[in-house]
């Protein structure tokens, strides 16, 4: 059987803010992609941190399930690498290797720690690096098909010279602030310098895509474009919230319907069911996640809910979600109900949160939100009585998922990994590091 190929093309902190999705973001060559791909209008991480999420797309599972309950450069990692993608991909015949970020395994040997044949080299981190490698690589002799990992360290906060993202804004006057921020000076200039990275990205994107093109791939080739989770600004990115779990996602390849637009309730845990069936081999045993091709075959619905998750970012702050079609229910474990600022990146637009007292809000121990008629997530209905119904099925709902997934919450506090470095809850900067 001739299998194809699969290349996995993955940004750092993007969430849906970028063209397709209807953001004023310079990202033409994804436009592009997603005219001619399955674009996922309701796709949601396992997570709204980095390691985790990606923990959770790259194995199937919860992230704690995968034993991914934080950062891997703090102490974390997978439970077991085999369960990684790439291993039952290599008992398929296929050849991998990834280059730039995955962020699932710790330091610069990450390929090898995991199991990739191959940890591609790169004279630099920035998108124009990445996409080097990732060309050179597909421009090779590939006498079996090959899986590629292509991860960009775009559109993570990279301060630089006065540009948040690592990019200086072209223009920021005209930009629109994210939902959650106000429409100030220092929030415009976030914005814009998050549109430069975001099109450097885009940029290298495209140089891939035409690599795939140059050397005859495209047509034997499965291309999946996403991201980890929301964007790094207050609000988004480490939240529990649409803001913080929704991600782009794109698929492309064999047998997939170019122009279509897929509006079923998708987590991350189900791209490895998915990829297993387009290519023809058993979907491993630890996997959770269901495929996605009922949906584009016939548009059932393939998951009633989806599950997310924090336990630490570089912080302590540990709760769990569920989310259905109408309803998002969160609850918070442990005494602690006020912010946890360390978990949100530092940037000028969380220094307007900061010095408008958000350190002093109080966040509850439970959240209900109806997502059709408060689809920003801004009003608390867990007191609500004419909704207790539906709080006693989400709550039933979530502990369900707990149990079926072995949660470690449910035994009581987590600890952090001994001898790694973490940051006290009541801190202001991820940057201010305990021993």
């Amino acid at each position: 059987m001739n299998r194809p190929n699969i290349i996995y093309l993955h940004t750092h902190d993007t969430g849906r803010m970028v063209s397709p999705y209807g953001h004023a973001v310079p990202t033409p060559r994804l436009q592009q992609l997603a005219e001619e791909s399955v674009l996922f209008r309701q796709a949601f991480s396992a997570a709204p941190t980095c390691s985790p999420s990606r923990a959770g797309l790259l194995t199937g599972q919860a992230p704690h399930s995968a034993g991914m309950l934080g950062l891997a450069h703090m102490g974390w990692s997978l439970k077991d690498y085999r369960q990684h993608l790439v291993h039952p991909l290599h008992e398929a015949g296929y050849r991998s290797a990834m280059v730039g970020v995955q962020h699932v395994a710790p330091g610069p040997d990450e390929g090898d720690v995991i199991g990739y044949h191959e940890h591609l080299r790169t004279s630099g981190r920035l998108a124009h690096h990445i996409a080097d490698a990732a060309v050179d690589f597909l421009g090779g002799t590939h006498e079996q098909p090959f899986f590629l990992s292509v991860g960009f360290v775009e559109t993570h906060i990279l301060p630089t010279d006065g540009a948040t993202f690592g990019y200086p804004a072209r223009d920021d006057r005209y930009v629109a602030p994210p939902p959650t921020l106000p429409d100030t000076p220092q929030v415009r200039a976030d914005v814009a310098s998050f549109h430069a990275a975001a099109e450097a990205f885009d940029t290298a994107l495209g140089r891939v895509l035409d690599a795939l093109d140059a050397h005859g791939l495209r047509e034997s080739t499965i291309v999946l474009v996403t991201t980890d989770h929301g964007v790094a600004l207050p609000g988004m990115k480490a939240t529990l919230t649409d803001l913080g779990t929704g991600v782009m996602m794109l698929l492309q390849g064999p047998g997939l319907p170019p122009g279509r637009v897929c509006d079923a309730l998708v987590s991350q845990i189900d791209v490895v069911p998915t990829l297993c069936e387009l290519i023809g081999i058993d979907v491993p045993p630890w996997v959770q996640g269901r495929s996605v091709l009922p949906a584009l075959r016939d548009g059932a619905e393939v998951n009633e809910a989806v599950f997310a998750e924090m336990t630490y970012h570089v912080a302590y702050e540990p709760a769990r979600s569920a989310r259905t079609r109408r309803w998002r229910y969160t609850r918070r474990f442990g005494e602690r109900r006020s912010p946890v600022l360390p978990n949100t990146d530092d940037s000028p637009s969380k220094d307007v949160w900061v010095e408008a007292g958000w350190r002093d809000r109080t966040v509850a121990e439970e959240e209900l939100f109806d997502l059709v008629l408060d689809p920003g997530e801004r009003r608390n209905l867990a007191q609500d009585p004419a909704l207790h119904d539906v709080l006693s099925q989400m709550r039933a709902l979530l502990d369900d998922w707990m149990q079926r997934t072995d949660d470690p919450i449910l035994s009581g506090p987590i600890a952090q990994p001994a001898g790694f470095p973490y940051v006290h809850a009541d801190r202001t900067s991820p940057e201010e590091v305990d021993t």
